[in-house]
C-alpha cells in the first residue's frame, strides 16, 4: 500500500494519522524492543499517539523494503528534513541513494551484517541528501524487522547523530 502526505480532500493529512503508518510503527517499535530490549520510544498511550510520537522524534527513523533493491517505505519527520525530501519522494527512493556510490559498497556490508546479526547498534557512516549535501552519521542502529511470527518486513535504521561535512 502506497501513502500520500497528501490527499484531495485534505492536502495536509499527518502521514502518521494513516491506518499503515500506524502499523508499521508498531513493527518498527515492536521489533526494535524485541532484538534490542529497550524502547525506541515511550510506549504509552495508544497507537496513534505512539505513532504520532514516533513521527516526530528529534531522531532519525527510517525503513526500507526487501526488495533486491530495497525501496525507502518510511522516514519520520526528522529523516525526511535530512534528506531533505518530502514523503512522496522519499517513499520512492532506492535506499542505497541515501549513500554515494563510493559508499554504497560500505553500506550493503553494514546492511548485511545487520541482517545476518539481527541488529548492529555502532554504525557510522557518510551519507547524502536529496540536493547533495553530505553528513557523517555516528552511533547508528540498523535492526530487522519481523513480524511477532517470525514473517520478515524490513530493515529500519535509527541515529541521533549526525554531523553535515
Amino acid at each position: 500500500m502506497k501513502l500520500s502526505a497528501r490527499n484531495q480532500n485534505n492536502p495536509l493529512v499527518d502521514i502518521w494519522r494513516r491506518p499503515w503508518v500506524i502499523e508499521w510503527t508498531q513493527d518498527v517499535l515492536d521489533s526494535y524492543a524485541r532484538l534490542l530490549k529497550k524502547e525506541l520510544i515511550p510506549r504509552e498511550g495508544m497507537p496513534l499517539e505512539q505513532a504520532e510520537r514516533l513521527f516526530t522524534s528529534p531522531f532519525v527513523v527510517a525503513s526500507h523494503g526487501l526488495q533486491d533493491d530495497p525501496i525507502l517505505n518510511y522516514g519520520n519527520q526528522t529523516a525526511l528534513s535530512l534528506w531533505e525530501m518530502d514523503w512522496e519522494q522519499f517513499t520512492q527512493t532506492p535506499s542505497r541513494l541515501t549513500a554515494e556510490p563510493v559508499n554504497q559498497e560500505e553500506r550493503a556490508r553494514m546492511l548485511e551484517q545487520a541482517k545476518t546479526q539481527g541488529y548492529i547498534s555502532d554504525y557510522r557512516g557518510v551519507r547524502i541528501s536529496s540536493k547533495g549535501k553530505r553528513f557523517l552519521v555516528e552511533s547508528a542502529t540498523v535492526w530487522n524487522l519481523h513480524k511477532p511470527d517470525g514473517t520478515p518486513l524490513s530493515q529500519a535504521a535509527t541515529f541521533s547523530n549526525w554531523t553535515f561535512l
